[in-house]
């Protein structure tokens, strides 16, 4: 993302991890877990909620791998705001926008599938 908003790659290329499907896969799982628990709260709540997870997610896999691998496959250490170069706490905003996002694209997604599974024979 940032090479095509700093160096005007109008491609959208970006570099990620093989790691980083499943971290966000059992992540997501993690926040799904949390949903019920937090209903009464009011939804900024629970966005900042799901922001603490995904940051929780991101530096204990970063530490892991790092001490499994001997390195983690990211390193924040020289960019932004970071926590032991495993996470950005300038990526708060973007994690809060998707902690926002998660119930509403959540239930979409519950309503597509029902929807599905009643039409199948």
């Amino acid at each position: 993302m940032s090479a095509a908003l700093f160096e005007r790659d109008r491609h959208g290329t970006a570099k990620t991890y093989l790691w980083m499907h499943p971290i966000y896969g059992a992540t997501a799982l993690g926040m799904e877990l949390l949903h019920d628990r937090l209903r009464f709260l009011p939804r900024p709540v629970r966005a900042l909620a799901y922001t603490a997870v995904i940051f929780g997610a991101e530096f204990t896999t970063g530490w892991l791998l790092r001490k499994a691998l001997g390195r983690c496959p990211w390193d924040y250490e020289k960019r932004g705001w970071s926590v032991k170069g495993l996470i950005r706490l300038d990526y708060a905003p973007f994690w809060y926008a998707a902690g926002l996002l998660f119930e509403p694209v959540r239930e979409a997604l519950l309503r597509i599938t029902s929807e599905a599974l009643r039409q199948t024979p």
